[in-house]
Parts: structure tokens; sequence; C-alpha cells
């Protein structure tokens, strides 16, 4: 088994972050065979570990997900897009990598304000809204299960300050 760091496009990682994939595929890459595992590096901070699946294309599959809490790749000497790693040097950084925190209960709720001639209608509205709209402009909203006051509004997967006395205050 070999060990490697592959560099991610900035595109694909915000497509990444939005919605949740368990597998990356990454063309054009070669030499990651079934088994391999991999440090997925954005702007110099691991986001995420995984092991490839297939070799042609390759394809990863992720055992763990760091979008929320990148960690340091500086010390990596990285070379292109894709570089074979020394399995210290890998193992180094997996070490760094704080503990899976535990799994809690998130309600997450979009809503819209609609006009509509029937509960059908307006359903039919809501989801052309959403497609239409999308994560970069319709703002979902996430709590801790029985905590609705911790409430917080998210944008393209990122907290977002939707309190518009707060901006006139700057």
């Amino acid at each position: 088994m070999s060990h490697w760091a592959v560099i991610i496009p900035d595109e694909r990682y915000e497509v990444e972050r939005l919605f949740r994939h368990d597998t990356l595929e990454l063309p054009g890459v070669a030499g990651p065979v079934p088994g391999d595992e991999v440090l997925l590096i954005v702007d110099g901070q691991v986001v995420g570990l995984g092991r490839v699946r297939t070799a042609a294309p390759v394809v990863l599959e992720y055992t763990r997900r760091l979008f929320d809490s990148p960690q340091p790749a500086d010390q990596l000497a990285l070379d292109g897009a894709l570089t074979r790693l020394d399995p210290a040097d890998y193992q180094a950084v997996v070490d760094q990598i704080s503990p899976r925190p535990g799994i809690s209960t998130w309600l997450v709720s979009v809503d819209l304000p609609i006009e509509a001639e029937s509960p059908a209608e307006a359903v039919r509205q809501f989801w052309t809204y959403v497609m239409e709209l999308g994560p970069s402009e319709l703002p979902a909203f996430v709590w801790p299960s029985g905590q609705e006051l911790a409430m917080q509004a998210y944008v393209l997967g990122a907290e977002a300050n939707l309190d518009p006395e707060e901006d006139e205050d700057e």
C-alpha cells in the first residue's frame, strides 16, 4: 500500500464542501491503486482522508472529511497535484488530526414564504425556488436538536450573518 497527497482544485473543493459525496473522482490522475491511502489537500490544508477505490479512473472513497476543521499540511513536500508520500510523513499528518467528534442530531430548515392557490402548488413553487436559487442564494438554518436558540444561517456551506441590524452598525 502506498500513501499519496492529492491537491484538489478550488472549484471541486467548493462542490465537495457543499454537497455530501461518498467518492471523489480524480480525472487525469494516474499512479494510485486500490487500497492506497490519500490526503486531500486544498490551499496547504488537509481537508479529507481517503482510500483509493479504483485506479482507472482514480476514484477515492472518503474515510474522513475535515472540511469544517482543516489541518495544516505545511510539513509535506508536495510536488504538483499528486505526490507519493513516505508512510511516516503520511502518518505524522494523520496523527495530528483530532479524533472524530461524536454524532449529533441537527435540524436543518429552509423557510420560504410562498403565495399559492393550493398546498400542492406551494410545494411545487418551493422546489422550483430551491433549484433556482440553490445554496449560493438560499440560506439554510441549522441548530442542534432541542436548542432552537442556537440556530445559525448557512449560505454556500459557511455560516452567514443575516441580521440586517448588525450590518447597519458596521
